[in-house]
């Protein structure tokens, strides 16, 4: 009997082309930095479609805030740790989870859960980061995480209109319910297109040092956020923050001790890693200003003198010019990242910033200055936004990306919840009688100006204190042509193994 001839093996299947990889994960951070402005026209109505006070209403955006900053940069960790693209899913999971609860429901209480389910998707984007580094040949890695940085601000600029005209065409549950379908595609597209990094940081999970963390950014966030309707002075304000400091001085100590941190305070510590995350939350209160007061300034009534009256829809559009240009000058960012480094591109990002803030004070009466001056505070954070993380990974080993910008862009949410704070307690308490109502002075909106372009150019001063084109630390992006995490024997470090 003749020998069977073995059918002839099935070809493997092709790995996903890196640009497929880049455009999925910078849709997955778009969708996830959308929901967590979508609700912000939606807030006046709220106490009237679900019968909340207007204070349990405010917690829609005060949650999200909280598990954002909470779970970004631990769940960085764990995707160091057990794989990145497997925590990115789990993350867009959640995602979905809180989109279905808030559209399948008008109680306060469940709307809240599931914001605070959509705030801890905002781990998508350092995760994201975190994957390119690994995956992408290094040529093309700055112009990648140059566009996944920027979606936060992209997102955040495109959700306002969006929201705005689902909130006056359509039922409001609508939003949440596309959200939860989106996310489901970003799910399917995540595990056709993007590969899971077989790069992993050795030890046990620091819960401990997670749990730490966790509750001084509650405490302090707590505080900032609520301090306005609390008083600053209150026993609950204070004792927050005092509990902020004790807890985080405990939690410092602790890290140092432990043999895989939660956060490597080492490592955080040196000055092209603590510059860098000082000058993200500057930048992230610069930045944030634009978006809260722009959409308020021109729907204040012609009353004022100075308001223009514009209607939900028109003010959510004055962004979107913004985040356009974000996604134009991504690009731009990395070659000049590429070309004079990622330090001189933060410094060229703050001083645009400042610049927008300078025309914004001028020009306060014309719509379309006042656009123009938007665009150009815009265009300057998505110069910044795409910079910090390449500062980040030169800082630190590749075991530590995802942590790393985790830390990075919870920096940044601290920043907005500064510049939130701060921006409340502008707008209400510099007010006049206008048209039969109170509404914040001109000089209360030209002091948000002041204020926020005061951090870009704090933002500028502590962005030259960074080293400037210093040799790049072992295991880092810019420390060779090889693959990520790969030194110039070609051994891997000790502290990275490949899952089998």
């Amino acid at each position: 009997m003749p020998a069977e001839i073995p059918a002839p093996a099935a070809p493997a299947p092709r790995p996903p082309h890196p640009r497929f990889a880049v455009g999925v994960l910078a849709f997955c951070g778009v969708v996830v930095a959308v929901m967590q402005t979508i609700v912000v026209p939606l807030l006046p109505h709220i106490p009237a479609l679900t019968g909340a006070t207007p204070a349990a209403a405010s917690w829609l955006v005060t949650v999200t805030l909280l598990t954002g900053a909470v779970f970004t940069p631990v769940l960085g960790r764990v995707g160091d740790m057990y794989g990145k693209r497997r925590v990115l899913v789990a993350s867009l999971a959640v995602l979905v989870a809180g989109s279905v609860l808030c559209g399948a429901s008008s109680h306060i209480g469940v709307l809240i859960t599931g914001r605070a389910l959509q705030g801890a998707a905002i781990a998508v984007v350092p995760l994201g980061i975190s994957i390119l580094r690994d995956e992408l040949p290094p040529e093309r890695v700055l112009s990648a995480v140059a566009l996944m940085s920027s979606t936060l601000g992209i997102g955040a600029a495109v959700g306002l209109p969006i929201a705005a005209l689902v909130v006056e065409n359509y039922d409001w549950h609508t939003m949440f319910w596309v959200s939860g379908v989106i996310g489901l595609l970003d799910i399917a597209l995540v595990l056709a297109c993007v590969p899971e990094s077989p790069l992993r940081t050795r030890g046990r999970f620091d819960a401990l040092g997670a749990l730490g963390l966790s509750g001084a950014l509650v405490c302090l966030l707590l505080a900032v956020t609520q301090g306005g309707a609390w008083g600053w002075t209150s026993g609950r304000t204070l004792g927050l923050l005092a509990a902020a400091v004790v807890v985080g001085l405990i939690w410092g100590a602790y890290e140092l001790r432990v043999p895989t941190p939660m956060v490597d305070l080492r490592i955080s510590a040196r000055p092209a890693v603590l510059f860098t995350n000082v000058a993200a939350l500057l930048i992230g209160f610069a930045f944030y200003a634009n978006s809260l007061v722009t959409a308020q300034m021109v729907q204040e009534p012609k009353a004022t003198g100075y308001g223009l009256g514009a209607s939900i829809v028109v003010s959510g559009l004055c962004l979107l010019p913004g985040g356009l240009s974000m996604v134009a000058l991504s690009p731009v960012s990395a070659r000049i990242s590429a070309t004079h480094g990622p330090k001189v591109s933060l410094a060229l990002a703050a001083g645009i910033i400042a610049a927008g803030y300078g025309v914004r004070y001028f020009t306060s009466h014309s719509l379309w200055l006042i656009i123009a001056g938007a665009t150009v505070v815009s265009a300057g954070t998505a110069i910044a936004y795409s910079a910090l993380p390449a500062l980040v990974m030169r800082g630190v080993p590749v075991s530590e990306t995802g942590a790393a910008n985790g830390l990075n862009t919870l920096m940044r949410s601290i920043g907005q919840a500064f510049c939130s704070a701060a921006v409340a307690a502008v707008l209400a308490n510099i007010t006049f009688r206008a048209g039969g109502r109170t509404a914040p002075t001109l000089h209360a909106y030209q002091l948000v100006f002041v204020i926020a372009g005061g951090a870009a150019l704090a933002a500028l001063a502590v962005t030259l204190l960074l080293p400037g084109r210093a040799p790049a630390a072992p295991g880092t992006v810019g420390e060779s042509r090889e693959a990520p995490g790969t030194r110039k024997d070609g051994a891997r470090p000790a502290e990275i193994q490949e899952d089998a």
